[in-house]
C-alpha cells in the first residue's frame, strides 16, 4: 500500500507524503478526488468517529455508507479503486466518554468492526480519553496502549492482513484549539518513545506482531495549530528532535490539524518526516468562503424576497441547534456570532444538511444560473477563484466557484508531498 511506500521513503530521506483529508463534505470529497486523479497521489479521506459510526454519527452515514459513497464518487472521477484509500480517525471510544469504559469500548470495537468491514483500511487508533471510570487523570499510558491492542485485535480478527494503523493523539483536541496560547508546546521525544514502546508491548501481549509491523505512523504535536482566528505556523527547529528522532523508527509521524499552515511550512513537515499531512475544517471553511461570497453576489442581483438569505438561514440554523458550536465559541453574543461565521475551526460545517440550509443552498444555484453575473460583482467577491477560473477558460457557476476555492487550498498539500517541489 501507498502509505508503505511513503513509510520505507522516508526511511531513505526521500521527502514523500500524502494528504489524508478527514471530511465528509460532497464537495470536499470530489475536489480531493480530482487532484488525486491529476496528481498520482491516491486519495487518502478519512472519517472520525464523530462524523460517520455505527450509529450514523453526524452525517447519518455507517462506514458502509461512507465507503460505498466514495467508491461511487470515484467511479464518477474515473480514479481508480486501488488510489482510493479509506481510512477512520480517532477510532475509539469518543463518542461514548460518558459511559463506563466496558460500555465504550464494547461499541468501539463495534466501530472498528464496522470500519473493516466496510473496507476502512487505515485505522488511526486512539484511546487517549478519559471514560466514566476511569478516574482523576484519566486512563493513563498503559490502559491507553492497552485498549489500542484490543482494539487492533478486533480489527485483525476481520480483516485481510492489509489493514494499516496509527497510534497516538494529539492536543488540544481535534477540529482547533478553543483559544490562542502564548506557547505552543511540541512533543517531548521522551513521551513519543514511551508512547511507541507502551503500544509496542501492548500489541505483542495480544500476540500482534503482524499488526504491529503494519503500524506506519505515530500522531505527536509538532507545534502547529490553529483557533477562531489564529494559525500557529510550523517552525522547524522547534521540532528539530522529533525530526531526527523518528529516523531511529520504523515509523513517520502523522500531523493533525494542519490546516491552513502555509504551502512552504507543509513541504518543510513532509521533509522533517511529518508525512501524512491531516487537513478537515480548512477546506469545509474554503466551500463556507465561496457560498457566501456567491450569496454576496445574489445580494445584488435578487430583490430581499427573491434571495435566499442563505447567510441567515444558516446563522439561524445553528442557532436552533447550538450543540456543535457553542460550547467552543467564547467572548460576547457579538464576538460568537462573528466566530458561526467566519471561524477558522469552521463549526458551521456541521449544518449544510440541515434541510432549511439546504433549501437556501438550491435557491441560491437556481438564482444565480437565472441571471448572468457580471465579471465586476464577480471579481470583487471572490476575486482569487475569478482570476483563476478566467486563466484557465473555465465558465462561471456556483459549482466552480466552489471547487476553485478549494481547490487552491487543496493543492498546497499535494505539492508539498511530491519530492522536490
Amino acid at each position: 500500500m501507498y502509505l508503505s511506500e511513503v513509510r520505507d521513503a522516508q526511511q531513505r530521506g526521500v521527502a514523500l507524503g500524502i494528504p489524508s483529508v478527514c471530511s465528509a463534505h460532497p464537495e470536499v470529497l470530489r475536489e480531493t478526488l480530482r487532484l488525486s486523479s491529476t496528481s498520482g497521489i491516491p486519495a487518502l479521506i478519512e472519517c472520525t468517529c464523530n462524523q460517520v459510526n455505527q450509529f450514523g454519527g453526524y452525517t447519518g452515514m455507517t462506514p458502509a455508507d461512507f465507503a460505498g459513497l466514495l467508491r461511487r464518487l470515484a467511479d464518477e472521477h474515473g480514479l481508480p479503486q486501488d488510489s482510493l484509500i479509506l481510512g477512520g480517525d480517532h477510532l475509539g471510544p469518543s463518542v461514548w466518554q460518558a459511559e463506563v469504559a466496558e460500555a465504550a469500548m464494547h461499541k468501539a470495537n463495534d466501530l472498528v468492526r464496522a470500519c473493516v468491514q466496510a473496507g476502512l483500511v487505515k485505522l488511526h487508533l486512539d484511546c487517549s480519553m478519559p471514560l466514566k471510570d476511569d478516574g482523576p487523570g484519566g486512563p493513563g499510558n498503559a490502559k491507553i496502549a492497552e485498549r489500542a491492542a484490543q482494539l487492533a485485535q478486533v480489527a485483525e480478527e476481520c480483516g485481510h492482513g492489509n489493514l494499516q494503523y496509527v497510534i497516538g493523539t494529539e492536543v488540544p483536541l481535534p477540529g482547533g484549539a478553543t483559544g490562542d496560547t502564548e506557547e505552543l508546546h511540541v512533543s517531548a521525544v521522551e513521551d513519543v518513545r514511551q508512547a511507541i514502546d507502551m503500544h509496542r508491548e501492548a500489541f505483542g501481549r495480544l500476540g500482534l506482531q503482524s499488526a504491529w509491523d503494519r503500524v506506519v505512523a505515530v500522531v505527536v504535536q509538532p507545534g502547529v495549530e490553529f483557533g477562531d482566528d489564529f494559525v500557529h505556523e510550523y517552525q522547524p527547529a522547534d521540532a528539530q528532535d522529533l525530526s531526527q528522532f523518528i529516523e531511529t523508527q520504523s515509523l513517520v509521524y502523522e500531523a493533525h490539524s494542519t490546516d491552513y499552515q502555509n504551502p512552504q511550512s507543509l513541504r518543510e513537515m513532509v521533509r522533517d518526516h511529518f508525512a501524512i499531512l491531516k487537513v478537515g475544517p480548512a477546506l469545509t471553511f474554503a466551500y463556507r468562503e465561496a457560498i457566501f461570497a456567491l450569496a454576496k453576489m445574489e445580494d445584488e442581483l435578487f430583490t430581499s424576497g427573491e434571495r435566499s438569505n442563505l447567510i441567515g438561514v444558516l446563522d439561524g440554523a445553528m442557532l436552533r441547534y447550538p450543540g456543535y458550536w457553542e460550547k467552543y465559541y467564547r467572548g460576547s453574543e457579538a464576538e460568537r456570532a462573528l466566530k458561526r461565521k467566519y471561524s477558522l475551526s469552521d463549526r458551521a460545517r456541521y449544518y449544510w444538511s440541515e434541510p432549511e440550509v439546504r433549501e437556501a443552498l438550491r435557491r441560491l444555484r437556481s438564482n444565480l444560473q437565472s441571471k448572468r453575473v457580471p465579471r465586476t460583482l464577480m471579481r470583487q467577491f471572490a476575486p482569487l477563484e475569478t482570476e483563476a477560473l478566467i486563466a484557465r477558460g473555465v465558465p462561471f457557476s456556483i459549482e466552480t466557484v466552489v471547487s476553485e476555492s478549494i481547490s487552491m487550498r487543496l493543492q498546497g498539500y499535494f505539492a508539498a508531498c511530491r519530492p522536490g517541489t
